[in-house]
């Protein structure tokens, strides 16, 4: 079977791992669903004004799966060209889109030769379709035709969030076929900012709290100690400039794997954080001592959940945790904001900094769903991925051995 484009014209395929089974990276519109179309399509031509309006009626959050993020993306990060999305529209004229899903084939997000689509995580740790409020389970079961239709077996959704609406309307869609796969279940911290923003803080415990007001106390010797959580273009711009240089002079510039060693990464972060701003989706927070810029992150926003999406500190003033008092700071902002709800770490489980600060939980998995009913192969898959888990545990206990024995931050 060869891969076909969206006009019908015939592309280059790829061999698949199960014998006799091709993927097509394309393919023409399906009107399986009922009176839906559904569809994949290069993830830059899907019209922005309709995702941006499904983006803001969205049964569950994901700013990672904004226009204005995902398409910066798709233009600048590294291996990211000719990314795709899964969609689904409300019939043939395409006036109202139901569901969007950024996937990539298994052959390129895992280097895994299967019939499998794999939810984008491309700068998004959070994997959580876009699905129509009103039509949730018309909009999953469109995802899933849509899937079918590019020739998969099944669809991976990395860290996608578990409890949420969109996870339960996906199990919903494939109800009567092979039970969906949850793996790598875990929990990463979540701000309740529903809480006033002093009491938000209090479960550091007085005696954590009156140390950080000591090291806020001696990082305002070099000048007053002065926060900012903005939106404005030109103030943003420099915030945004500030944390890409501290970001590349600490640790991570060390490994190299902060964004501005990258120009495709550095001009993805640029236009993704400018887009959203103007979307009213993101601010950037700084912590200066005096005129020094000692502290900045990246904070998104989609509908009433909040994104922590990054931050970078002086490495040189570590003794007096800049970091930790960007973070407090940022706290308290978001707990005074009324249009916002939670605020979602993005951290890994069990992260030494943010867990002790935000106590609350945001459960995590990885969600494998069968798009067609065939058991075994389905079966195959899920266990070629938990192979391919197993082999990648194993490298990173080796690899974070050597480090510690080197002495190198994790």
């Amino acid at each position: 079977m060869a891969l076909i484009d969206n006009r019908g014209d015939a592309a280059v395929s790829g061999q698949l791992a199960l014998p006799g089974v091709r993927m097509r990276l394309g393919s023409r519109p399906s009107a399986a669903a009922g009176a839906q179309l559904c569809e994949i399509v290069d993830l830059l031509a899907v019209p922005e004004p309709a995702w941006a309006d499904l983006a803001g009626r969205a049964a569950e959050a994901n700013a990672f799966f904004h226009p204005a993020w995902a398409r910066a993306v798709a233009r600048h990060a590294e291996g990211h060209a000719g990314s795709r999305a899964l969609l689904v529209w409300d019939g043939p004229t395409r006036t109202r889109l139901l569901a969007l899903l950024p996937v990539m084939p298994a052959w390129r997000a895992l280097k895994l030769p299967l019939p499998l689509l794999v939810a984008w995580q491309a700068y998004a740790p959070l994997t959580t379709p876009l699905l129509d409020a009103e039509r949730i389970d018309e909009a999953a079961r469109g995802l899933l035709a849509a899937a079918t239709r590019a020739g998969a077996l099944a669809v991976l959704l990395p860290r996608l969030s578990q409890a949420g609406v969109a996870a339960q309307a996906l199990r919903r869609a494939v109800a009567g076929g092979p039970a969906p796969r949850v793996t790598d279940a875990h929990q990463r911290a979540l701000l309740d900012a529903a809480q006033e923003p002093d009491a938000a803080l209090q479960t550091l415990g007085a005696k954590k709290l009156k140390e950080l007001r000591r090291q806020r106390n001696r990082l305002a010797d070099g000048g007053a100690v002065t926060f900012a959580m903005t939106a404005d273009p030109a103030a943003a711009a420099a915030g945004l400039d500030a944390f890409l240089s501290l970001e590349a002079q600490g640790w991570k510039g060390a490994r190299g794997t902060a964004l501005a060693q990258k120009p495709g990464d550095a001009a993805f972060v640029r236009e993704a954080v400018a887009g959203m701003m103007r979307a009213g989706q993101a601010q950037v927070a700084t912590l200066a001592s005096g005129d020094r810029i000692v502290g900045a992150g990246i904070v998104l926003r989609h509908r009433r959940r909040g994104y922590f999406f990054k931050i970078a500190y002086d490495e040189t003033l570590a003794k007096m945790s800049p970091g930790v008092q960007l973070t407090l700071d940022i706290t308290r902002s978001l707990c005074a904001d009324s249009a916002i709800d939670s605020v979602d770490s993005i951290a890994v489980s069990d992260h030494p900094m943010i867990d002790h600060v935000w106590r609350d939980r945001l459960p995590v998995c990885d969600l494998l769903l069968p798009v067609r009913v065939s058991r075994p192969a389905f079966l195959a898959i899920a266990a070629v991925l938990a192979a391919r888990r197993a082999a990648r545990e194993f490298a990173r206990t080796v690899v974070h051995r050597i480090r510690f024995l080197r002495g190198v931050r994790p």
